[in-house]
């Protein structure tokens, strides 16, 4: 079963209708058939960005408890592994829920993320050499 990585970005827009990608965002969510996963830091970042809105902040974990994605819990490895990238990727920069994304693909082997930011994860590599593929394709 194909499986994808969510970020921050493309999760505000499925839940913000005024996010330039929302229907885009929307649309190929829609389309696409597997499953998706995310981390809990970027289940944080998202809520933040929605804005102090109680209605905003539990449409975005409700998406998650509806199924919309796999929230998949950090480990202390991973806590680790995620410091370690975010000096790695500091020209870049890599936030944190960027690099525990990263660490899932490392830990999963999943390529493909569902990213708004094209700049980062076309420089961000897993398992050392691997690139993902950035959905949806601009």
């Amino acid at each position: 079963m194909r499986s994808l990585l969510l970020d921050t970005g493309p999760f505000v827009a499925l839940l913000d209708k005024s996010e330039n990608n929302h229907k885009k965002c929307v649309g190929f969510f829609k389309s696409f058939r597997g499953k998706i996963l995310t981390t809990e830091p970027v289940l944080t970042e998202t809520i933040y960005l929605l804005g102090p809105s109680v209605k905003a902040q539990k449409a975005a974990v409700e998406f998650i408890l509806k199924g919309g994605a796999i929230l998949v819990p950090q480990s202390t490895y991973g806590l680790s592994r995620a410091s370690a990238l975010m000096e790695k990727y500091g020209d870049v920069p890599m936030d944190f829920a960027d690099a525990t994304l990263v660490c899932l693909a490392e830990e999963t082997g999943i390529n493909e993320v569902f990213t708004l930011d094209i700049r980062g994860f076309s420089a961000y590599r897993f398992q050392e050499k691997k690139v993902f593929k950035i959905l949806p394709e601009f």
